[in-house]
Order: C-alpha cells, then structure tokens, then sequence
C-alpha cells in the first residue's frame, strides 16, 4: 500500500504545528517566501517614515497594520504572513521574529529592542536536526517584553506580564507575573 502524500499546503501544516522534513516535496517553498519577504524588508528597514513602516509590514504580514501601532527599523522577519499585531503595539530596534509557526501580538503591547519571538526550532536528535518543528508564539495584551528577551516556540505571554531583559522563555508564563533569567522563572506576581 502506497503512503497517502499530504496536498495540504506547507505553510498551512506548519500553523497546524507539522514537522516538516527536510525532504518535504514543498520545502522550497520556504525558502522561496523568506526570499520574497526580505525583498520587502529592505525597502522597509530603509524608511524612515512610519506611514510607509506599516504600510510595507502590512504587505508583508498581508494584514493591516494599525495607525497606532510603531515599529522603529530595523526589523526582521522569516515568512510575515503567519504574524498578527494587534492596536497600540510599540516594536523597538532589532528585533526578530521567525513566523512559521505563528506569532500572535494582541493589543498594547511593547517589545524592547533586540527581542526574539522564535515560532520554529529544529528536533533535538540529530538524525532528524534538519526538520522544522513550528510552536505558536502569543504574546496577550499589555505585555512588555525587556531588552534582549526571546521568547521560544509554543510560550504564551500572559496579559500584563512582564519578561525582564535578557530572559530566555522557554514556558508559558501567566497573566499579572514578571519573570527573568535564563530560563526564566517567576519574580513576582503584580
């Protein structure tokens, strides 16, 4: 009996959290779109007018970027289109984002400079290494991400949370709660 061959789309298997092997008959694609969004990175991180920042974002993540919403260049960004950012939301210098697997950040939410929000790793056996393995990230409302965080795949930030600078996230953290360190663990309750 001949193996059922999966027609769903890439970039759809990878939001439903599929690992995707490196012999994928459509991991070309991948590659293809992270090229195709870095050609309107350039044109993006080059402005210097926030009109144009969120017109371009807004192609980018093929959503509109709201009026409310600041993004201070440079920015960088894998794929763009499995990336929502919600009203009010403040994104410093510097800062990466690798969306494949999805990144959601809801309304008032500030990202200090040079934070990662990493939606995909690789396995941890080296035989498989060379797939993707997609998380979704989501950071909710009023959120502030410290300089230099990074929040890896499947972590949700709760609503009002804090992440000091310099953490590593690598757990779900809940809403009213400042957490830090390497990998972060709870400070306070607020």
């Amino acid at each position: 009996m001949k193996p059922i061959k999966n027609t769903e789309d890439i970039f759809a298997r990878l939001l439903k959290g599929e690992t995707i092997l490196p012999k994928d008959p459509e991991i070309h694609r991948l590659l293809a779109s992270s090229y195709a969004t870095k050609i309107l990175l350039s044109n993006l991180n080059d402005s210097n007018n926030p009109l144009e920042i969120r017109s371009i974002l807004g192609q980018i993540t093929e959503g509109q970027i709201h009026e409310s919403t600041n993004v201070f260049t440079p920015i960088y960004i894998n794929y763009g289109k499995n990336l929502k950012i919600g009203k009010n939301v403040f994104i410093n210098f510097n800062c990466t984002f690798l969306d494949l697997g999805g990144i959601t950040i809801e309304d008032n939410v500030l990202i200090a400079p040079h934070v990662s929000l990493l939606s995909e790793e690789h396995p941890i056996d080296p035989r498989d290494r060379q797939s993707l393995k997609p998380a979704r990230v989501h950071i909710k409302k009023n959120a502030w991400i410290g300089a230099n965080a990074t929040i890896l795949p499947g972590v949700t930030i709760g609503e009002n949370a804090i992440v000091a600078a310099g953490a590593v996230v690598n757990k779900d953290v809940p809403d009213n709660t400042i957490v830090g360190g390497i990998p972060a663990k709870t400070i306070k309750t607020l």
